[in-house]
């Protein structure tokens, strides 16, 4: 299997240098040429396994360069080692309108640990494949929970530096504080003045500045991303959709062959768009459900066909999801067009002028796979409350907007598929707004008894990463504006 640019001025790789690489030279994202394709008995095969061995058998569909010994090394690796507190790692938790897909019981809390405890291993495994000396520095931009899964998943791993920015203001009290007190030495976490899409569109200016990497090459510093940007963060998500499928069948909640919906709160369109790719492999899903915030940008586009990022930033209660540029929306776009030429216009377009438009036609063929809505912080809260009233299940705000936007689905289509809403983050890193929701009284608490507080409307225990947080120190400090981030990569990289 080999991968190229969404705007197709970059020669085909294999996938080892696409996941080294990151970002393609013309500024695409890498895709693969074709789609594995997939039959009942796939999933029959894997309702056995565990999350470790399903994960071997859809990697290896798309990651054809590795060897099947070293993709089990990587994912043993990754999943193994007593870093995940679930034994299912990715379990379903059935409730009476919908199941959950919990995906937080790894070392950060986030969803974004089922990718980022894997790509630093096939990372590392690619670096020896393709026989490359340079170190590779990991830039990160984040809105809250990829700085942190990235950080710890790269934390001291050798032949590699990794730099997180986060928006200063722009992410929970617990998120930061999982960020700046980071170990590890090959690793620096910088606040960046603005929001996250002014992180996030810093970070690729810097890649694709061919004078500045030209600087970084002379000091033996080569760059790739941990953003959903890289396949190497995006195919490992393509797994937990089988999992999640295999483990619905395995206890009877659905047939064989069955289609279900999924709903997933999105922000940077790689979580939901991982489930677009089980889909076109074949696994039975109907509609993928993408849920937003205030920031409700998707939801106009798969709505309208227009994509307009200039509008009013709101600061929610969904940080992850507090994002106007949606980065993985370009791979669609060529997968439902087939075109890099159409792409990279329509990406230029949004450089340009903020936004682009693409027609009726094709927002048809995307409203097909697609259904959008968006819900706002009062009623992200309302659904907090009453899912626990009516379930005893106590879910984060991202999760509760999805929840929400899955009910709206069901009433306002009439659709009685099986639902599974993806979880996304565990209620301790948002404590503060979940006891709000739930009216809990919590004013004047810090957080980590907010977190003991919390703890006594849950049935999951505090997360062993979270409680720590209060015994460690405040290790990166550093600030920065967006033009100065150059500057500030520079001097991290030359340490």
């Amino acid at each position: 299997m080999q991968y190229f640019s969404t705007r197709g001025h970059s020669s085909r790789l294999d996938s080892a240098e696409a996941i080294l690489k990151g970002l393609a030279p013309d500024g695409g994202l890498f895709v693969p040429e074709s789609l594995p394709q997939i039959d009942k008995k796939f999933i029959t095969a894997l309702q056995p396994l565990s999350y470790e061995e399903r994960a071997e058998k859809v990697l290896g569909l798309f990651l054809t360069d590795y060897t099947a010994d070293e993709l089990r090394g990587c994912v043993a690796r990754a999943y193994g080692g007593g870093k995940f507190d679930s034994e299912r790692r990715a379990p379903v938790v059935t409730l009476s309108d919908a199941s959950v897909l919990e995906l937080w019981h790894g070392p950060t809390s986030a969803f974004k640990d089922m990718a980022l405890q894997l790509l630093p291993q096939l990372m590392q495994t690619a670096l020896q494949k393709t026989g490359v000396t340079d170190t590779v520095l990991i830039l990160v931009a984040t809105s809250g929970d990829t700085g942190k899964a990235a950080l710890e998943g790269f934390r001291d791993v050798p032949q590699t530096k990794i730099m997180v920015f986060y928006p200063e203001g722009g992410v929970s009290r617990i998120q930061r504080l999982q960020m700046c007190t980071q170990e590890g030495a090959n690793v620096n976490v910088t606040a960046v003045k603005g929001n996250f899409d002014d992180a996030q569109s810093g970070v690729k200016e810097i890649f694709g500045d061919e004078a500045f990497n030209g600087e970084l090459q002379a000091a033996s510093v080569r760059l790739s991303s941990a953003n959903s940007i890289n396949w190497g963060r995006l195919v490992p998500q393509i797994v937990y959709y089988f999992s999640a499928y295999a483990d619905l069948v395995h206890a009877g909640t659905i047939a064989l062959g069955e289609e279900i919906n999924c709903t997933v709160p999105t922000g940077n369109f790689g979580d939901i768009l991982a489930g677009f790719y089980a889909r076109q492999m074949g696994l039975p899903i109907h509609h993928l459900v993408c849920a937003s915030n205030a920031n409700n940008v998707l939801t106009e586009f798969l709505r309208t066909g227009v994509y307009n990022r200039q509008r009013t930033f709101y600061k929610t209660i969904t940080p992850s999801m507090d994002i106007l540029i949606s980065s993985n929306l370009e791979r669609l776009l060529y997968h439902m067009t087939g075109s890099t030429g159409r792409v990279a216009e329509w990406m230029q377009q949004l450089q340009d002028d903020g936004c682009y438009t693409i027609g009726s036609e094709l927002l048809s063929e995307i409203q097909r796979v697609f259904w959008a809505d968006w819900v706002d912080d009062a009623q992200t809260k309302a659904t907090i409350c009453d899912v626990y009233e009516k379930e005893h299940y106590v879910c984060d705000p991202h999760t509760a907007v999805a929840y929400a936007v899955a009910r709206r689905y069901q009433q306002e289509t009439g659709d009685t598929r099986h639902m599974v809403v993806a979880s996304t983050a565990s209620p301790y890193k948002f404590n503060g707004s979940v006891l709000e929701a739930l009216g809990a009284e919590y004013k004047g608490l810090d957080e980590f008894a907010l977190l003991a507080k919390l703890a006594e409307y849950n049935d999951n225990p505090v997360p062993g990463g979270l409680a720590a947080l209060a015994r460690k120190e405040i290790r990166h400090q550093d600030v920065c504006g967006k033009a100065d981030m150059r500057q500030a990569v520079l001097t991290f990289a030359r340490q």
